[in-house]
């Protein structure tokens, strides 16, 4: 439904057609599923449609909008970049997977992204379920945080569904738990021990679980 195209009336009404039909953001103008991450610091959310930004901005004192989605072609995207640009925020882009083994290099890159980025800063994904999960969990680590404590991030409070194929999510960091946590810090487990082939492997998802997050609630 949207062509890229925001510098027109038409052009914008086709980008909110595509963000409250086409990606749901109907029902995210009532439910935000936000969360405190680190107070003062990191805060997570489901995509944020422009006043939402603009409000947690003035609330928070917001300075960067990280997305864990990715760019894409749609209108939702496109209303929350130009918000961001016109409000002063750093946009970033940090794709994640909600249904994959975490990419090493991605978190890797993520890990450097929070090392630098401007503070406050709002992470989002589509629900802010998983990705929002996963990279919220990701920072509690960076910060002193147990795996215990990044898992509370991966919650069913959040809309996050552990027996699903996003499991593979709390499957993680379970991983370093059971291998490394006490021995070597997360960050270099990532890095020089991590084995996503294994844990892709290894993972199996419930599929009554997947069925209502796939099919049903539609997740992304």
């Amino acid at each position: 439904m949207f062509r890229g195209d925001l510098a027109t009336p038409r052009g914008r009404l086709s980008a909110w057609l595509d963000a409250v039909f086409v990606d749901h953001a109907v029902f995210r103008t009532v439910w935000r599923n936000w969360h405190v991450v680190a107070p003062g610091r990191l805060y997570r959310s489901n995509h944020p449609l422009p006043w939402q930004i603009a409000a947690a901005t003035r609330r928070f004192g917001l300075r960067t909008l990280i997305n864990l989605r990715g760019r894409r072609q749609c209108g939702a995207d496109a209303l929350s970049r130009q918000a961001a640009a016109r409000l002063g925020l750093v946009h970033l882009d940090h794709p994640l997977e909600s249904r994959g083994a975490p990419h090493r290099d991605r978190i890797l890159r993520l890990a450097e992204t929070f090392r630098t980025m401007a503070e406050p800063a709002l992470i989002h994904c589509k629900s802010g379920a998983d990705r929002a999960g996963l990279a919220a969990g990701v920072f509690v680590m960076l910060n002193g945080g147990t795996s215990q404590d990044a898992l509370r991030e991966l919650s069913w409070r959040q809309g996050h569904v552990s027996r699903s194929r996003t499991g593979i999510l709390d499957a993680f960091f379970l991983r370093y738990r059971a291998e490394a946590e006490g021995r070597l810090p997360f960050l270099d487990w990532v890095r020089d021990e991590y084995d996503e082939d294994r844990l892709r492997a290894d993972f199996r998802a419930g599929g009554l679980a997947s069925f209502l997050v796939d099919r049903v609630l539609r997740r992304e």
